[in-house]
């Protein structure tokens, strides 16, 4: 599966538009491997340790699922020019386990065009990380930096 979508623009999009992802699934290892370099806690490294805390299982870091969740929802919002954030506001209302196979689910919720450099705007999405049975593991409302579409020649100079 590596067709190339068509790159968006801000003029492509609209207020409601909704995007839903392919899924991931997490392992285990994955999240011991992610915890080791960015998250070296019990819950996320040991399971043992992981079922005497308040998570009672082995969880992945919530910066764990926030990568899982940008991927996402990069291939399935192919900005031109690329996924800008410029702020955004997470929750992790539950832990995502392993053997979770999450999506993301958004929509666009506001657009404003720039009022100082006419070839990009802000768009602000609120989204969703799901997993298999539904639960959100991910809240994420964010803002975007998204440009316009280039002008094209409309017409030729001739002599």
């Amino acid at each position: 599966m590596n067709q190339q979508k068509p790159r968006l623009f801000l003029d492509d999009l609209a207020i409601g538009m909704a995007f839903t992802s392919e899924t991931v699934a997490v392992t285990a290892e994955e999240i011991r491997s992610f915890a080791g370099q960015f998250d070296p806690q019990p819950f996320h490294l040991d399971d043992a340790a992981a079922r005497l805390t308040l998570f009672g299982g082995l969880a992945a870091s919530g910066w764990h699922t926030a990568a899982l969740t940008m991927r996402l929802i990069v291939e399935s919002l192919p900005f031109d020019g690329g996924l800008i954030g410029t702020r955004c506001e997470l929750a992790w209302p539950l832990p995502t386990r392993p053997g979770d196979r999450l999506r993301v689910e958004g929509e666009i919720v506001e657009i404003t065009p720039s009022r100082s450099k006419p070839d990009r705007g802000t768009v602000v999405t609120h989204s969703r990380t799901l997993n298999q049975d539904g639960g959100v593991v991910q809240t994420l409302t964010a803002s975007l930096l998204v440009f316009r579409r280039p002008a094209t020649e409309t017409h030729m100079e001739t002599n």
